[in-house]
Protein backbone atom coordinates (compact mmCIF):
# COMPACT_ATOMS: atom_id res chain seq x y z
CA UNK A 1 0.00 0.00 0.00
CA UNK A 2 1.10 3.53 -0.86
CA UNK A 3 0.92 6.20 1.54
CA UNK A 4 1.79 10.00 1.12
CA UNK A 5 5.05 10.19 4.24
CA UNK A 6 3.20 11.58 7.27
CA UNK A 7 5.72 14.90 6.17
CA UNK A 8 3.75 15.45 3.17
CA UNK A 9 0.38 15.70 4.53
CA UNK A 10 -1.44 17.71 7.66
CA UNK A 11 -0.53 16.65 11.21
CA UNK A 12 -0.77 17.90 14.46
CA UNK A 13 1.84 20.79 15.28
CA UNK A 14 2.24 20.11 18.55
CA UNK A 15 1.21 18.38 21.86
CA UNK A 16 -1.11 21.25 22.64
CA UNK A 17 -2.76 20.76 19.34
CA UNK A 18 -3.06 16.90 19.70
CA UNK A 19 -4.07 17.34 22.82
CA UNK A 20 -7.19 19.91 22.26
CA UNK A 21 -7.65 18.45 19.38
CA UNK A 22 -8.59 15.15 21.48
CA UNK A 23 -10.50 17.31 24.22
CA UNK A 24 -12.52 18.49 21.34
CA UNK A 25 -13.19 15.49 19.85
CA UNK A 26 -14.47 13.63 23.39
CA UNK A 27 -16.65 16.86 24.13
CA UNK A 28 -18.43 15.54 20.61
CA UNK A 29 -18.27 12.07 21.22
CA UNK A 30 -21.38 11.43 23.86
CA UNK A 31 -22.46 8.03 22.82
CA UNK A 32 -21.49 7.47 18.57
CA UNK A 33 -18.33 9.00 18.55
CA UNK A 34 -16.84 6.76 15.96
CA UNK A 35 -18.78 8.87 13.07
CA UNK A 36 -17.27 12.09 15.31
CA UNK A 37 -13.94 10.75 15.22
CA UNK A 38 -13.75 9.52 11.79
CA UNK A 39 -14.97 13.13 10.05
CA UNK A 40 -12.04 15.09 12.45
CA UNK A 41 -9.52 12.70 11.67
CA UNK A 42 -9.60 11.38 8.51
CA UNK A 43 -11.92 14.13 6.25
CA UNK A 44 -11.21 17.91 8.37
CA UNK A 45 -7.59 17.23 10.03
CA UNK A 46 -7.13 14.34 7.38
CA UNK A 47 -4.45 13.39 9.91
CA UNK A 48 -5.14 9.74 8.96
CA UNK A 49 -6.21 8.58 5.40
CA UNK A 50 -9.53 6.18 5.29
CA UNK A 51 -7.41 3.13 4.87
CA UNK A 52 -4.97 3.88 7.95
CA UNK A 53 -8.19 5.20 9.76
CA UNK A 54 -9.31 1.59 9.77
CA UNK A 55 -6.68 -0.33 10.19
CA UNK A 56 -6.04 1.74 12.97
CA UNK A 57 -9.76 1.38 13.84
CA UNK A 58 -9.22 -2.58 14.01
CA UNK A 59 -6.83 -2.60 16.30
CA UNK A 60 -8.01 -0.49 18.81
CA UNK A 61 -10.47 -2.36 18.69
CA UNK A 62 -9.55 -5.81 19.76
CA UNK A 63 -7.29 -4.13 22.28
CA UNK A 64 -8.71 -3.80 26.29
CA UNK A 65 -10.14 -0.36 27.12
CA UNK A 66 -12.23 2.43 25.38
CA UNK A 67 -11.90 1.94 21.38
CA UNK A 68 -11.22 5.73 20.88
CA UNK A 69 -9.00 6.10 23.78
CA UNK A 70 -6.80 3.46 22.31
CA UNK A 71 -7.03 5.12 18.69
CA UNK A 72 -6.26 8.59 20.22
CA UNK A 73 -2.83 6.98 21.74
CA UNK A 74 -1.85 5.30 18.40
CA UNK A 75 -2.57 8.58 16.95
CA UNK A 76 -0.23 10.56 18.97
CA UNK A 77 2.18 8.19 19.33
CA UNK A 78 2.37 7.80 15.70
CA UNK A 79 3.41 11.89 15.40
CA UNK A 80 5.07 12.35 18.79
CA UNK A 81 6.30 8.86 20.61
CA UNK A 82 5.16 8.12 23.95
CA UNK A 83 4.36 11.96 24.46
CA UNK A 84 2.25 12.35 21.66
CA UNK A 85 0.41 8.89 23.23
CA UNK A 86 -0.23 10.60 26.47
CA UNK A 87 -1.02 14.17 25.31
CA UNK A 88 -3.69 12.55 22.87
CA UNK A 89 -4.90 10.09 25.99
CA UNK A 90 -5.12 13.09 28.41
CA UNK A 91 -6.98 15.17 25.94
CA UNK A 92 -9.32 12.37 25.29
CA UNK A 93 -9.72 11.83 29.36
CA UNK A 94 -8.99 14.98 30.94
CA UNK A 95 -12.67 17.19 30.68
CA UNK A 96 -14.81 15.09 29.77
CA UNK A 97 -14.08 13.07 33.45
CA UNK A 98 -14.86 16.08 35.01
CA UNK A 99 -17.91 16.61 32.90
CA UNK A 100 -19.17 12.72 33.76
CA UNK A 101 -18.32 13.19 37.76
CA UNK A 102 -20.68 16.52 37.47
CA UNK A 103 -23.29 14.82 35.01
CA UNK A 104 -23.30 11.77 37.76
CA UNK A 105 -24.09 14.18 40.30
CA UNK A 106 -27.12 16.28 38.49
CA UNK A 107 -28.00 12.39 37.49
CA UNK A 108 -28.44 11.34 41.09
CA UNK A 109 -30.69 13.92 42.21
CA UNK A 110 -33.07 13.66 39.15
CA UNK A 111 -32.84 9.89 38.60
CA UNK A 112 -36.75 9.70 39.35
CA UNK A 113 -37.83 12.28 36.98
CA UNK A 114 -39.47 10.81 33.85
CA UNK A 115 -37.67 13.23 31.64
CA UNK A 116 -34.40 12.06 32.64
CA UNK A 117 -35.30 8.41 31.27
CA UNK A 118 -36.95 10.12 28.36
CA UNK A 119 -33.80 11.97 27.45
CA UNK A 120 -31.45 9.06 28.04
CA UNK A 121 -33.68 6.99 25.64
CA UNK A 122 -33.63 9.48 23.12
CA UNK A 123 -29.78 10.34 23.23
CA UNK A 124 -29.28 6.28 22.86
CA UNK A 125 -31.47 6.36 19.54
CA UNK A 126 -28.84 9.20 18.08
CA UNK A 127 -25.90 7.63 18.99
CA UNK A 128 -27.33 4.31 17.53
CA UNK A 129 -27.97 6.24 14.04
CA UNK A 130 -24.72 7.65 14.42
CA UNK A 131 -22.90 4.13 14.74
CA UNK A 132 -25.00 2.76 11.50
CA UNK A 133 -23.85 5.67 9.83
CA UNK A 134 -20.59 5.87 10.32
CA UNK A 135 -20.32 2.17 9.26
CA UNK A 136 -21.95 2.78 5.81
CA UNK A 137 -19.64 5.82 5.45
CA UNK A 138 -16.60 3.39 6.39
CA UNK A 139 -17.95 0.28 4.01
CA UNK A 140 -16.76 2.33 1.12
CA UNK A 141 -13.23 1.22 1.90
CA UNK A 142 -14.38 -2.01 1.23
CA UNK A 143 -13.71 -1.78 -2.43
CA UNK A 144 -9.99 -1.27 -2.06
CA UNK A 145 -9.76 -4.82 0.38
CA UNK A 146 -8.04 -7.30 -1.77
CA UNK A 147 -10.98 -10.30 -1.10
CA UNK A 148 -13.83 -9.83 -3.48
CA UNK A 149 -16.78 -7.85 -1.65
CA UNK A 150 -19.24 -10.69 -1.43
CA UNK A 151 -17.01 -12.27 0.84
CA UNK A 152 -16.87 -9.19 2.94
CA UNK A 153 -20.15 -8.49 3.55
CA UNK A 154 -20.97 -12.41 4.08
CA UNK A 155 -18.70 -11.83 6.69
CA UNK A 156 -20.08 -8.33 8.01
CA UNK A 157 -23.15 -10.29 7.84
CA UNK A 158 -22.21 -13.12 9.83
CA UNK A 159 -20.38 -11.10 12.36
CA UNK A 160 -23.66 -9.38 12.81
CA UNK A 161 -25.75 -12.35 13.11
CA UNK A 162 -23.61 -13.89 15.58
CA UNK A 163 -23.26 -11.16 17.82
CA UNK A 164 -26.41 -9.02 17.63
CA UNK A 165 -28.96 -12.29 17.27
CA UNK A 166 -27.16 -15.06 18.67
CA UNK A 167 -25.62 -13.13 21.62
CA UNK A 168 -21.83 -14.79 21.05
CA UNK A 169 -19.38 -13.32 23.17
CA UNK A 170 -17.86 -10.39 21.13
CA UNK A 171 -14.25 -11.97 21.62
CA UNK A 172 -15.42 -15.42 20.44
CA UNK A 173 -17.08 -13.76 16.80
CA UNK A 174 -13.79 -11.65 17.16
CA UNK A 175 -11.35 -14.27 16.71
CA UNK A 176 -13.55 -16.29 14.85
CA UNK A 177 -14.79 -14.43 12.19
CA UNK A 178 -11.87 -12.04 12.07
CA UNK A 179 -9.46 -14.75 12.09
CA UNK A 180 -11.14 -16.21 9.08
CA UNK A 181 -10.86 -12.88 7.17
CA UNK A 182 -7.06 -12.87 8.03
CA UNK A 183 -6.64 -16.31 6.77
CA UNK A 184 -8.89 -15.10 3.75
CA UNK A 185 -6.70 -12.53 2.89
CA UNK A 186 -3.59 -13.76 3.60
CA UNK A 187 -4.26 -16.65 0.76
CA UNK A 188 -5.51 -13.34 -1.67
CA UNK A 189 -2.16 -11.31 -0.97
CA UNK A 190 -0.13 -14.72 -0.92
CA UNK A 191 2.49 -14.62 -4.46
Amino acid sequence: MSNPSLTERPRPQSLTDLFVSFTLLALQGFGGVLAVVQREIVERKQWLTHEEFLEDWAVAQILPGPNVVNLSMMIGGRYFGLAGALSALAGMLALPLVLVLLLALVHARFIDHPGVAGALRGMAAVSAGMIGAAGLKLSLALSRNPMPQLWCWTLCVIGFVLVALLRLPLMVVLFGVGGLACFLTYRRLRP
